[in-house]
């Protein structure tokens, strides 16, 4: 209704409605001077009627606009009832101002309704002025009932559509807080930490410059190293927000710079084991594959305290099988779960668990504790 209304429909019909109305009194009046007063009357009112409603703005639903719909619809059969053959063709003008009307505002139902009652009204009355109306409310009515149930299914098929927008929007939503949510607890555990540490160290050598410059010098050398690695975090925390553009055409190639990249920026020395045969992923499955990857090495740059990181995908009847392993700290847990037994235990990353819940696939987490972990997936393939 507010969509008809900006569109100025509401507007437009209540001063055609006043033309129409002033047309067919003028006429009557030139054409009709035999008429009775009573029938000149009621042309006058819904003259009177039509200039009140336009001045007004009335929208055109509810009761009222049911009862305007009402007073159209006894105005054209007062008209046709007449029985004059001059007043004919503004009969069946006037229908079609009525349907366009009923198609506007409202639904199939009153279109039917108002087409039902002029057709009977027409076959009832033995009136040869009718005749020509009764043709006009057939073929009209026809295609009026027609176009009102095409516009029926368009508006449900665009209230669905809506619908689906919406949860759309809510699911965009509801991943942009996640991920906001992981970036702040990767940021808090990671640089944020690294850079508290770093402020106290310097106020550590500050004081003990006072006492001892040599010593104070000593542990600005070691403050220097563990700058540059702090650096090297920062770098790889940095890598990880990039944003992906991959599709499963080049997912084996890109997953292999990952690797490199991690490798370069964080000094710890990866094996990349790649498939020679098209994973042909869609692509936003390959994105969440590569951001899975990303993900597992900067938590073992992060936690694992490894000197050395394996990477394989291959391809295989049961889907796309990713593994990463390093030699590091490993959890803080020992053996091998699966993605239920972690939730059910509250163990392993939570963002790689969502991110294997969206994507349907298996997980595993092995734990060495002292000798390393393994993460490994299983994306099922279309």
């Amino acid at each position: 209704m507010k969509i008809l209304n900006q569109l100025g429909w509401a507007r437009s019909l209540a001063w055609a409605r006043i033309m129409v109305a002033a047309t067919v009194l003028a006429i009557a009046y030139t054409l009709l001077p035999e008429a009775s007063t009573a029938f000149f009357g009621l042309l006058a009112l819904y003259l009177v009627y039509s200039v009140v409603v336009a001045l007004r703005g009335n929208e055109q639903h509810g009761v009222l606009g049911l009862a305007a719909l009402f007073a159209d619809t006894v105005y054209l059969l007062i008209i046709a009832s007449y029985g004059s053959d001059k007043l004919a063709w503004l009969s069946s003008v006037f229908f079609l101002y009525l349907m366009t009307e009923a198609l506007a505002f409202y639904s199939i139902v009153e279109v039917i309704i108002i087409a039902s009652v002029a057709a009977v009204f027409c076959a009832v009355l033995p009136v040869s002025s009718l005749h020509l109306l009764g043709r006009t409310v057939v073929v009209a009515g026809a295609l009026a009932c027609g176009f009102a149930s095409s516009k029926r299914r368009q508006g449900e098929a665009i209230r669905n559509l809506q619908k689906q927008l919406a949860e759309a929007r809510d699911v965009g939503e509801k991943a942009r807080e996640e991920e906001r949510t992981r970036i702040a607890a990767d940021f808090h555990d990671g640089p944020l930490q690294s850079f508290i540490s770093l402020q106290m160290r310097l106020e550590i050598v500050r004081k003990l410059m006072d006492r001892d410059v040599n010593a104070g010098m000593e542990d600005l050398h070691q403050l220097q190293t563990l700058a540059s690695a702090q650096v090297r975090d920062l770098r790889v925390f940095l890598h990880s927000m990039r944003p992906v553009d991959v599709d499963g055409a080049n997912l084996v190639a890109t997953a292999r710079r990952t690797a490199e990249t991690f490798q370069k920026e964080s000094g710890i020395p990866v094996t990349f084991i790649g498939t020679s045969t098209p994973v042909g992923l869609p692509q936003e499955m390959s994105m969440e594959v590569l951001q899975m990857i990303r993900e597992a090495l900067h938590n073992v740059q992060k936690h694992a305290g490894a000197t050395r990181v394996a990477v394989s995908m291959e391809k295989t009847e049961r889907g796309l099988e990713i593994s990463v392993e390093d030699n590091g700290h490993g959890f803080n847990f020992a053996g091998t779960y699966s993605l239920e037994e972690l939730e059910l235990l509250r163990l392993g990353p939570a963002s790689l668990k969502r991110r294997a819940r969206s994507l349907s696939a298996e997980l595993q987490v092995e734990s060495r504790p002292g000798r390393g972990a393994g993460l490994k997936f299983r994306i099922p393939l279309q």
